[in-house]
């Protein structure tokens, strides 16, 4: 399961999905779960699924290799699900043992289910076809107006970029001590959810070893490279709008107007 993750990681191929702006990804991918809670009907979700489709179409990723991901998420969606679905007040519809099932409520449950899978597979799209470094230049520079107010931009965006980069390498490092331990009669696939739950705990001490010792290498090589944040820095490959770029916004503004448009339907 934790090779099913997909978020944080870069998908090395050829589409336009991978040439536009790293800006334009980022806007888009904000646009989108912006759109994705601003609609509350089929026909508003239908629209920003074939949109999501589309994209993903675009970007030449492998639709198995971007839905392995929601494998991951699966106990998370089934919890919002049953919540929404047993604990929302309405018109009751039947009943399960002493738990009412509405119609509201499962209206709500599936309206969450689908925001949830939209919103996790729209941003692992975003840093499949962008790289960290990208990544980090896009964000800075679409938060450089707060420079005016002394906000350190440069670092938050590199502090932001290496935390994502990091899930897919915790995630590994992770695994191979899952391995580790189970070449020693370790546990970790038999019993209650609690049980698996306790056997992962020893999983955590050399966990966090690895992660702090990594996160030290790392520290020592950006002041090997007499790393000093973002000031004065150039960049060798400058970010500028192409032509594509410009498509893409124009795109992303009649998506968000169509999602607002729909939205305020009453069907």
């Amino acid at each position: 399961m934790l090779r099913d993750i997909t978020l944080g990681q870069y998908y090395r191929t050829e589409s336009i999905i991978h040439k536009l702006d790293p800006r334009v990804k980022i806007v888009g991918t904000f646009v989108f779960l912006v759109a994705i809670f601003m609609v509350n009907n089929a026909i508003g979700y239908a629209i920003a699924g074939l949109f999501l489709a589309m994209n993903i179409k675009l970007s030449n990723v492998p639709v198995r290799f971007i839905f392995r991901g929601m494998r991951s998420i699966f106990l998370l969606l089934m919890i919002s699900v049953l919540f929404n679905l047993f604990l929302t007040p309405g018109d009751p519809m039947f009943t399960v043992w002493k738990i009412k099932v509405t119609k509201e409520g499962l209206k709500l449950a599936a309206k969450m289910a689908v925001r949830l899978v939209f919103l996790i597979t729209g941003s692992s799209l975003m840093t499949l076809t962008t790289t960290p470094n990208n990544l980090t230049d896009g964000l800075e520079s679409i938060l450089k107006p707060l420079k005016l107010v002394h906000v350190p931009v440069h670092e938050i965006s590199m502090m932001m970029s290496i935390a994502l980069r990091f899930i897919p390498i915790l995630l590994e490092e992770t695994d191979k001590i899952m391995k580790a331990q189970m070449a020693r009669c370790a546990d970790f696939e038999s019993g209650s959810i609690i049980n698996r739950a306790k056997n992962m705990v020893p999983l955590l001490v050399p966990l966090f070893i690895s992660a702090f010792r990594r996160a030290m290498d790392l520290a020592m090589a950006m002041e090997a490279r007499c790393y000093r944040g973002g000031e004065g820095r150039t960049k060798m490959k400058p970010l500028v709008y192409h032509k594509e770029d410009k498509v893409a916004y124009v795109v992303l503004v009649l998506f968000l107007i169509i999602c607002v448009a729909v939205g305020r339907m009453k069907f």
